[in-house]
């Protein structure tokens, strides 16, 4: 075999750089002058010759071994279908199905098992299809892949961008051998990065930001403001009547303007130098031209711990390169000695923090009411902050924790917050909204998310930003089927989390992971009650892991006793799920779902309410048209609500119907039960919690 060697030709077959001749010295120099016409104009370094390796040409029997560095994640492994078709199939087959992505900071031994008996080329080759024998021992495919995990670091501080085998054959001796590789060295330092001891390639700025005082910006004993009108209500006003009314300490709460002793009950300062302390919290409030020096003035002064920048374009906008350059110098100065500040934002809405007592979201109260009652062991972590307040606004009866918005990551990142609140024994979910990380934030967004999901809890992704653009134009086979979403998606996963492909999906597994944290599933037995035919059959269709309990006599006898009561024995069976027709009322709902959920054999339920029937309680108080009141004792939101602290198996409700029901949906929120719109998607995401950490019984 004799292969043309060019930097400018990445993929030889493609182009006819590979001849397959004779083992004779006649016939390769034949095929050597043939190359040299072919590619006369196309910079060589040379050619190779090569010994042949004899193998069957079908599926699975031609590999992909690859390593990339990736910016964000840093060294990440492939393995999948390789040879011309690469691409093709990568694109054809499920996601994960043909191509696995694997990063050495959380693939190991046991995650790579599991994936390999879900991937194409493992099936074809080590699992024996239709009773033949295994054409692969399993043990030496993994063996090849945990290698190139092995190998990552190594070849991270070597500088190599890319290397690639493919393809990597299994030859007719049973053996996997490279036939083909490709190696990309990468500056490193051209993605912001500089290299350690071990010249592994690091982010500098996660190694000298403080990051230790992230605990100041969640709960601040002491706050500034800059940017509050005194005459008119602005958005630095709105912020510090929102500090003043969660409760936080006035005589610690300043404002930064000239002229004005006080507003609002607050003491006004000058300016940065006359603050009377160094401030745990500062946040900026001013035009984006203004903040850059305001940044400086904080940091030579040592006045904040840290700070929130709600203005954007501090690095965007033109003519501004010079004030930033000296605002970054006097942060690093200040850093230097141990200053600080720690920055979150730019461009963002800020922070809601209840153990903080403060909310610098400057949306008005009777805009965007904040959830109140109870506060859920939840973090909301989003890139966006319109993102973040639209999910307040949807989730009102979830109060979440924490709120924060990052904006542009200029200093505090996604994984900085993950980091450092993996640690809070209080917080069990995480939600997040990413639509890019900073160089490695990924990788420690990996390992944080590895913790957070091998303690129990949930970490809740939706990634923006999906498109292949990120990729990098396709100069491998390695990027080309590793790109930028497929990485994120199937890393993340990896690490435990759960990542939601649509933004219904996301506030789906923020509701159902919340309101039954503490809850487990031993088993996947579901017990289920509906009065429509059409979402018993619905329930039967979409079961997915799930099996449907059986019920045992005691239950059958109750269930029997709640027919007869009901008028509807005579025209239904019972079995499960519990069709109990149009014709029952709240008591045989409550009933009958009661007996469903106790019976020994159920480990999680589902009950469907279709209120249009005049038999239920189902509508808001309106003595005018009806008698109805979906508030009083012995309604169904106020009877689950209390079977909610009867048992601890979880259930969910589905209300398929129109806005006319809304107000029932809520009250059954309010008290704490997942509502879903219809059958097939509450079962889709109780299957997802189910199977995760969260979820299941280990």
């Amino acid at each position: 075999m004799v292969k043309i060697i060019s930097p400018q030709i990445l993929h030889k077959t493609e182009v006819q750089g590979v001849e397959i001749v004779e083992n004779g010295a006649e016939a390769i120099a034949a095929a050597l002058r043939r190359m040299e016409s072919r590619f006369g104009g196309v910079p060589r370094d040379g050619f190779t010759v090569n010994e042949f390796v004899a193998f069957e040409p079908k599926l699975g029997h031609e590999m992909i071994f690859g390593y990339r560095f990736a910016p964000d994640f840093g060294p990440i492994v492939s393995f999948g279908p390789g040879g011309i078709y690469t691409e093709y199939l990568a694109s054809k087959f499920r996601a994960g199905a043909a191509n696995l992505i694997l990063s050495p900071c959380v693939s190991d031994q046991k995650t790579l098992e599991t994936l390999l008996k879900e991937n194409v080329v493992y099936g074809l080759l080590c699992a024996g299809l239709r009773n033949t024998e295994p054409e692969l021992d399993p043990d030496v495919l993994r063996d090849a892949i945990q290698r190139f995990l092995d190998a990552a670091d190594a070849l991270s501080a070597a500088g190599i961008g890319e290397f690639e085998v493919n393809p990597m054959v299994l030859s007719r001796a049973g053996e996997l051998v490279a036939l083909d590789c490709l190696v990309t060295l990468k500056d490193f330092s051209s993605m912001g990065l500089a290299q350690d001891e071990e010249g592994l390639p690091i982010n500098m700025a996660q190694r000298t930001r403080p990051v230790r005082e992230i605990g100041r910006i969640l709960k601040p004993v002491s706050a500034a403001i800059i940017g509050v009108s005194e005459k008119s209500i602005n958005n630095g006003r709105i912020i510090l009547r929102n500090l003043i009314q969660n409760g936080f300490d006035t005589s610690r709460l300043y404002v930064v303007k000239a002229g004005i002793d006080s507003i609002d009950g607050c003491r006004c300062v000058p300016d940065v130098a006359s603050l009377p302390e160094k401030v745990d919290l500062f946040v900026l409030v001013i035009p984006a031209a203004a903040t850059p020096p305001t940044l400086a003035d904080i940091a030579r002064h040592d006045k904040a711990w840290t700070i929130i920048v709600i203005p954007g374009g501090l690095e965007e906008k033109a003519g501004s390169g010079e004030i930033v350059a000296e605002m970054r110098k006097a942060l690093a100065e200040a850093r230097a000695q141990g200053k600080g500040p720690l920055i979150n934002g730019g461009n963002c809405l800020g922070i809601r923090s209840v153990p903080g007592k403060y909310n610098t979201l400057f949306i008005p109260e009777y805009k965007l009411p904040m959830p109140k009652g109870r506060v859920e062991p939840l973090a909301l972590i989003s890139q966006s902050g319109a993102f973040a307040v639209t999910r307040l606004s949807k989730h009102q009866n979830i109060n979440p924790k924490y709120a924060l918005t990052l904006g542009n990551q200029m200093d505090l990142t996604v994984g900085d917050y993950l980091d450092y609140l993996a640690k809070d024994p209080e917080l069990h979910v995480f939600a997040v909204y990413v639509e890019g990380f900073k160089p490695l934030d990924g990788e420690k967004t990996l390992r944080a998310c590895r913790r957070i999901s091998d303690s129990g809890r949930s970490v809740i992704f939706y990634r923006a930003g999906r498109t292949q653009a990120g990729a990098g134009a396709a100069a491998s086979h390695t990027a080309s089927i590793a790109g930028d979403y497929p990485v994120t998606k199937q890393l993340l996963s990896q690490a435990g989390g759960i990542v939601c492909d649509s933004l219904d999906e996301f506030d789906d597994a923020v509701t159902l992971f919340t309101l039954l944290d503490g809850r487990k599933a031993r088993g996947n037995k579901l017990a289920a009650v509906s009065n429509a035919g059409f979402e018993c059959v619905a329930i039967a269709d979409n079961l997915g892991g799930m099996a449907l309990s059986s019920f045992g006599e005691a239950t059958r006898s109750t269930l029997g006793e709640i027919f007869k009561n009901a008028r509807i024995a005579d025209i239904v069976d019972i079995h499960n799920p519990v069709d109990l027709t149009p014709m029952a009322g709240d008591d045989a709902y409550d009933g009958a779902f009661r007996a469903a959920m106790f019976d020994p054999g159920s480990d999680l339920g589902i009950v469907g309410i279709v209120p249009l029937t005049g038999m239920m309680n189902s509508l808001p108080a309106d003595s005018s048209v009806h008698g109805e009141d979906i508030t009083r004792e012995d309604s169904l939101g106020v009877r689950y609500g209390e079977l909610i602290g009867e048992t601890d198996k979880p259930f969910v409700a589905v209300v398929d119907t129109g806005p006319l029901y809304d107000p029932l949906c809520q009250e059954l929120e309010r008290r704490g039960i997942v509502v879903f719109r219809t059958a097939d998607r509450a079962l889709k995401m109780l299957e997802l919690w189910r199977k995760s950490p969260a979820g299941r019984v280990d």
